[in-house]
């Protein structure tokens, strides 16, 4: 299968504050993508998928990354 690397933005809700995020992740498919943010945002703040909200899901070229962890791996 062959791996793209996707920007997501979006926003999420903790407590009575909107929070705006964008990450970028490898996946083969914007599905994996979507599930990969709730998944992470799940576990990492504790909220449930409906206190997320994605915006977009773009595809990005190699170059265009800004992530260092991602630049890491490709």
């Amino acid at each position: 299968m062959i791996t793209k690397i996707y920007r997501v933005k979006g926003t999420f809700v903790m407590g009575d504050e909107y929070h705006k995020f964008t990450k970028e992740f490898k996946a083969t498919c914007e599905s994996d993508v979507e599930e990969k943010i709730y998944e992470r945002f799940g576990s990492k703040h504790g909220i449930n998928r409906n206190q997320i909200s994605i915006k977009s899901i773009d595809e990005i070229a190699p170059e265009d990354v800004i992530d260092p962890i991602v630049k890491e791996i490709l």
